[in-house]
């Protein structure tokens, strides 16, 4: 089952990266100093990109545990 881990542990990886992408967005719109609207609308497809990446992190997570528990 050591595959299993170490698939988990990359996949939970990428899935560290996404999140520390849309921070760097954020960060980004933030500084880029938008109007209301504009920011609303980058924001929220930081949030639809920040759940994924949440969601594969978890996955991942998910493998590694049960590589440990079958290995």
């Amino acid at each position: 089952m050591d595959w299993l881990i170490w698939t988990g542990a990359v996949i939970s990886l990428l899935g560290l990266a996404g999140l520390i992408w849309c921070i760097v967005i954020a960060a980004k719109a933030k500084r880029a100093g938008l109007a209301d609207e504009e920011m609303r609308a980058r924001l929220q497809k930081v949030v639809a990109l920040n759940l994924v990446a949440l969601f594969v992190s978890a996955i991942g997570l998910m493998m590694v545990v049960a590589g440990i528990m079958l290995g």
